[in-house]
């Protein structure tokens, strides 16, 4: 997992939120000024993606032409 194309930084446009996509299969979002907000694991299966997160909620998105959809938000790689 540590050379997929999907690990790293992801953040939408106005850098409010930022997820941390680990090669270990967890994610670190930030919200703002509140970083770590959330935190847990996440599995990629093809360009979808699923979170659960460390209080027990979960999320899912897709990646669609290396852009993820994730919960209404629209986030973009960060080199």
């Amino acid at each position: 997992m540590a050379n997929h194309t999907y690990v790293g930084m992801w953040v939408t446009k106005d850098g409010r939120v930022r997820h941390q996509l680990l090669a270990n299969h967890r994610y670190d979002e930030a919200r703002g000024e509140r970083e770590s907000a959330y935190q847990g694991r996440y599995q990629v299966t093809g360009n979808h993606i699923e979170y659960w997160d460390d209080t027990g909620f979960t999320a899912d998105g897709e990646f669609i032409d290396g852009v993820l959809y994730h919960a209404g938000m629209v986030l973009y790689r960060k080199e």
